[in-house]
């Protein structure tokens, strides 16, 4: 049937895990890609309403087989805290696949990643400390440890302790505090390992099969495309790529098997942690924004920092992604606001800029230039059709359709699964 990629068009936190969980009930595979528990997608069905971190949003549905493929970095705590919560609420886990080649987050990546983060002091880069960084560090360095590892435990211990030695060295001498103990993290992963086994397989020629059979393939994707490592605002980024070219690398399809590239914003946009944010709304509407739409974290709790749309980053993410449709979320949130504004341009010493900066140094200095549109009184949340729709919300689509030169295809008007209308869209 298809290959469908779903992306985040902005800093993360714009509603993937609804359009994936929505899109996923005519699926039978759902792959989760790049990232690791660092990103949280929120889903409220029948079952109740879940974070989930690492296990794909498809999960929910008998017939998706949920792949965590190569790309994500796995807290093994984390997955496992996952697996009993979904339990607890009579859902089937066992259609879950973890992929023996994803990279493991041990215990001095967390560590590590809160020392380093505590050394930055106000230069902080605002990570999860979730250890996200330092596991992918490992694994460029060649020195991770991988969930294929847990299912020997020799070679387990062969892997771990050159590796612990190392880093002991670190904590030590750089970082002055205590080392961590082989044998306790090592009968740590050993317990890990028997409860994960059932899951751990090799999972391209999983993937490889499904696409032969043409079934309809679902690729999640985590954070936004502005953390991206090459083309987010360095160093303020993620530790690995949230771009729909990640999905080759992070499950190992040929990029000729992509079939549709949907990018999931928000009608406005958030922010969490550090680094330069156009938009930024720091008075009374960026405050009424968060409160709305309950803008708060999903892994950390932090408060997300809220503003206007911006349509020069929303250019430039639809670009690298190469989006063929775009899902918009959070519309309702603009219910009783007299006007909505969106940034079309920056402005810069005199200079209107139409194109995303590379430097944080000029995006910091950038003033955003602002188009208003009519807002819209009446509540949406309820509406089901394009065409019920107030007039106001209409034009705000088809503004946003053309500053990104791409359709919208989906518009959530509320957080519930039957709270997203279709546009022209084949694929509901």
């Amino acid at each position: 049937m298809a290959v469908v990629t779903i992306v985040g068009g902005q800093w993360g936190d714009e509603g993937k895990g609804k359009i994936v969980d929505i899109l996923a009930e005519k699926a039978n595979m759902v792959i989760r890609f790049s990232g690791g528990d660092n990103a949280g997608h929120t889903i409220i069905n029948p079952y109740g309403k879940f974070s989930l971190h690492l296990v794909p949003s498809g999960i929910f549905y008998p017939q998706v087989t949920g792949i965590i493929s190569n790309g994500v970095v796995i807290n093994p705590a984390v997955l496992l805290k996952e697996i009993d919560n979904l339990a607890s609420h009579g859902i089937d886990t066992s259609h879950l696949i973890i992929s023996d080649r994803a990279h493991l987050i041990m215990p001095y990546h967390t560590l590590m990643d809160s020392l380093e983060e505590q050394r930055r002091g106000q230069g902080s880069i605002g990570t999860t400390k979730r250890g996200i960084g330092p596991a992918f560090a490992d694994k460029v360095s060649r020195i991770g440890i991988r969930a294929g590892d847990l299912l020997n435990k020799d070679v387990l211990l062969s892997h771990l302790k050159p590796t612990l030695e190392f880093k002991n060295t670190i904590l030590t001498r750089v970082y002055q505090v205590p080392p961590l103990s082989l044998e306790e993290i090592y009968q740590q992963y050993c317990h890990y390992g028997e409860r994960l086994a059932p899951y751990i397989r090799e999972t391209l020629s999983v993937i490889n099969s499904a696409v032969k059979r043409g079934d309809l393939i679902i690729l999640e994707g985590a954070q936004g495309a502005l953390l991206d490592t090459d083309f987010g605002t360095y160093p303020y980024v993620t530790s690995s790529s949230p771009l729909s070219g990640a999905v080759t690398a992070g499950t190992g399809l040929s990029p000729r098997e992509a079939t549709q590239i949907i990018g999931v914003f928000k009608a406005y946009i958030t922010r969490v942690g550090s680094g330069p944010m156009p938009t930024e709304l720091k008075d009374e509407v960026g405050e009424l924004i968060r409160e709305k739409a309950h803008e708060y974290g999903t892994t950390t709790g932090r408060p997300r920092r809220c503003g206007w749309f911006d349509a020069v980053a929303g250019r430039f993410s639809a670009q690298i992604n190469g989006l063929t449709s775009i899902a918009l979320t959070h519309i309702d949130i603009y219910d009783g606001f007299p006007s909505i504004k969106i940034c079309t341009s920056y402005k810069l010493n005199g200079e209107i800029l139409d194109c995303f900066p590379s430097d944080i140094s000029v995006l910091e200095k950038c003033q955003p230039v602002y188009e208003e549109l009519p807002g819209w009184q009446e509540p949406i949340s309820k509406m089901n059709d394009f065409a019920q729709l107030p007039s106001a919300a209409h034009h705000l689509i088809a503004r946003l359709e053309e500053l990104l030169s791409c359709s919208i295809n989906f518009v959530s008007v509320g957080p519930d699964r039957a709270q997203l209308i279709k546009i022209n869209s084949p694929l509901l």
